[in-house]
């Protein structure tokens, strides 16, 4: 299991893990600026910060694979 953690980690850093890169860094900082700016708006609405975390990682959490299901591997 390690070795194919590093080596697909090896793979990523070097830019060599996806077809396009690029489309991966998008999607993801969707699924990042979502979050955040769910747990800004969850704050100013006045509920607890563990609300404002929970909410949100759950959320990004289930919306990762509905942005990451047309990534192509090489």
């Amino acid at each position: 299991m390690w070795p194919m953690f590093t080596n697909s980690l090896r793979l990523f850093l070097k830019g060599k893990l996806f077809r396009d890169p690029h489309a991966v860094l998008r999607r993801w900082l969707i699924g990042f600026g979502g979050a955040v700016l769910a747990v800004v708006v969850i704050r100013l609405a006045g509920l607890p910060m563990w609300l404002a975390v929970a909410l949100p990682s759950l959320g990004a959490g289930l919306a990762q694979p509905y942005l990451f299901r047309d990534l192509k591997y090489n």
